[in-house]
């Protein structure tokens, strides 16, 4: 058999073994289905505690800075939210900023006093009389009919009702703060002498400044007791806080030196620091009256000089 003849023989045998060949499968392995987890939703924004009597911290406060702007001791404070350390307080972090009700030496509320009720009377209502009146001769003169009665009198023109004039106002004077009995009973004095350089401005200053020399006495501008003397504020040096009242305190700002100590109660006149310009560009006091907090003009409350 030629070598062409023996080609065409193992050919088709080829293509046979091929077909019934079965072909090398990799094995089919099941796996299970893994189902990722949708990604953790973002954590909320802290929520600010906006309740009375709770402060949320905010980047830069310190707990004498709070206590200051909530008129409380910062030392209560610490213990109202049973701080370890009162240096070390987080952003975010809620504080009670004044006592529970159920707690001792609540604080009294200012007293509001009433607008005027007054009652003005309403005016009697007046029935139109009916009285009869004798005739006068005026009255038969007017008998122009001849049958002896005095003709009807021409109604008289009404007369427009004239309305009272209103008084022009006076201008209207800014109400001075709303106080308790116990804040009306503090006595004030200046607590230095020297030119006001500075006046209030709740916006930009919160109390007068007055220009003196270093070393001069800064007096308590009433009576009380220290609440603060340190330097725990930035922006305020050396500085005495004085606590008049449950609704009032002063602040004494950019001293020299601090003639007093904390929990010390101070009489009206009393030196309690040394004027300087610790936090300052110049030698000033720095005088702060505040209500329950809240910044108040000092001119409202020192006598006139």
């Amino acid at each position: 058999m030629t070598k062409k003849s023996t080609l065409f023989v193992l050919l088709p045998l080829a293509v046979l073994t091929a077909c019934n060949s079965t072909p090398n499968q990799a094995p089919v392995i099941e796996r299970p289905i893994v189902r990722r987890a949708p990604p953790p939703a973002p954590a909320p924004a802290p929520v600010h505690e906006t309740r009375e009597g709770y402060y949320t911290v905010k980047r830069g406060d310190t707990l004498v800075r709070i206590a200051l702007d909530h008129g409380q001791n910062y030392r209560d404070i610490v213990a109202w939210n049973n701080l370890a350390n009162p240096n070390d307080i987080k952003v975010d972090q809620v504080l009670r900023v004044a006592p529970s009700e159920d707690a001792p030496g609540v604080r009294t509320a200012a007293v509001v006093m009433p607008p005027d009720t007054t009652k003005i009377a309403p005016p009697k209502k007046t029935e139109p009389k009916g009285d009869k009146k004798p005739f006068a001769e005026g009255d038969l003169k007017a008998d122009r009919n001849g049958d002896g009665k005095p003709d009807p009198a021409p109604k008289a023109a009404e007369r427009p009702v004239q309305l009272a004039s209103a008084k022009p106002s006076a201008p209207a004077v800014p109400a001075g703060p709303v106080l308790s009995a116990e804040d009306r009973e503090v006595s004030w004095m200046w607590p230095a002498e020297g030119k006001v350089v500075g006046q209030f401005d709740e916006g930009k200053n919160k109390g007068i400044d007055i220009a003196g020399r270093p070393g001069q006495q800064v007096l308590a501008a009433g009576g009380g007791k220290v609440m603060y003397a340190g330097s725990g504020i930035r922006g305020y040096g050396n500085l005495v806080i004085v606590k008049h009242s449950n609704g009032l305190l002063s602040a004494y700002a950019h001293n020299r030196s601090i003639l007093v100590k904390e929990g010390q109660s101070v009489n009206k006149g009393q030196a309690i620091a040394e004027m300087g310009d610790s936090d300052s560009d110049s030698v000033k006091l720095h005088f702060e009256i505040r209500q329950q907090g809240k910044p108040v003009d000092p001119s409202k409350f020192l006598p006139n000089r």
